[in-house]
């Protein structure tokens, strides 16, 4: 595929007009629409296509009261009343799907990562966090607005979700129909020139 720039409208609602949200419209989110948003995600690149991402996608009242008491003070009215927070985490053991996901060369990679399990962490959270990004852009292709946080207690969150130890949660992110009004002005960005180099 040989690919073109796409357009303005598409630039403003991915980039230039997206805004971390703080307050949420009550629209609901669809499971059907989550599972586009991750079906979307996927297929973006990972180390050795291994995918360590784990989605929990909190909508139910029920499990937004579990999530709660993890979450900090001033996090808590967002992430309560967003549709759906999603917990973004990455599998620590993600080798052991690599022979399903990297048919070619999966059992010398598990065996590769088994047996380093520093490498085996870095790698784990490295591309969990990439596909953490993925899916906040493939929420917002899909129309829906990002709210993410790392405003939350780890351990906790991992206790409550996650109790075997092996997945670990990485940040929040809530999504949903976002209230302008809880929008904060645009902080700067830094310039090319303050952030990159060409060599």
């Amino acid at each position: 595929m040989t690919g073109t720039a796409i357009n303005d409208q598409a630039l403003d609602q991915l980039f230039l007009e997206a805004r971390t949200q703080n307050a949420w419209k009550p629209d609901p989110v669809s499971e059907e629409l989550l599972r586009q948003v991750y079906d979307l995600a996927r297929m973006a690149p990972t180390s050795a296509n291994s995918c360590p991402a784990r989605f929990v996608m909190v909508a139910s009242a029920e499990a937004k009261e579990r999530l709660k008491p993890h979450i900090l003070p001033t996090n808590v009215d967002k992430i309560m009343a967003a549709p759906v927070s999603v917990i973004v985490a990455h599998d620590l053991q993600f080798y052991d799907k690599l022979p399903q996901l990297f048919p070619h060369g999966g059992d010398a990679y598990k065996g590769y990562f088994a047996s380093n399990e520093t490498l085996a962490v870095e790698t784990a959270f490295r591309n969990g966090s990439l596909q953490g990004a993925y899916f906040i852009m493939a929420a917002r292709a899909l129309g829906l607005d990002c709210g993410p946080i790392s405003g939350f207690n780890n351990a906790g969150v991992d206790a409550e979700f996650f109790p075997d130890g092996v997945v670990k949660s990485n940040f929040i992110c809530a999504i949903g129909h976002g209230d302008p009004a809880g929008v904060w002005p645009r902080n700067p960005r830094l310039s090319f020139e303050e952030a990159c180099r060409i060599l």
